[in-house]
């Protein structure tokens, strides 16, 4: 079993089921060796008032389930209704195969893989949002 590798900067803060894990002064290597442990790190993690916008919306809802602060089997129904919004409202075939990488992602409850899809897609939809902007 190989498990997840986690390479932590000085004073970075990674939340392991739902305990918040603060490195020391040294960069650091660590072997998570537990399957589907949740797992955020925190410089990647949305704080609510900055999700504001439909993608940024369904990643906060993914964080959430990630956190352990929202049930998962709701998460998933919220998350997967949000992806099927936003698949029709970018239906080029880029942000397509992320949506379906991301759907694939939630049906198999990692929440943090479709969490990194979706945010690929926020550069996209700010420029989309500043086009509609007046």
């Amino acid at each position: 079993m190989s498990g997840l590798i986690l390479k932590l900067a000085p004073r970075e803060r990674v939340l392991i089921n739902g305990a918040v894990i603060e490195n020391g002064d040294k960069r650091a290597r660590l072997s998570v060796r537990s399957p589907n442990a949740n797992i955020l790190r925190l410089r990647d993690a949305i704080h609510p008032d900055e999700a504001q916008t439909p993608v940024s919306r369904v990643c906060y809802i993914c964080q959430l389930v990630i956190s352990g602060d929202a049930d998962e089997t709701q998460g998933r129904m919220q998350a997967l209704h949000g992806v099927e919004q936003l698949s029709r409202a970018l239906p080029d075939s880029d942000s397509r195969g992320i949506l379906d990488t991301a759907t694939k992602a939630l049906i198999d409850g990692n929440y943090y893989l479709a969490m990194k899809q979706l945010r690929t897609l926020l550069p996209r939809e700010a420029r989309l949002l500043a086009q509609v902007q007046p």
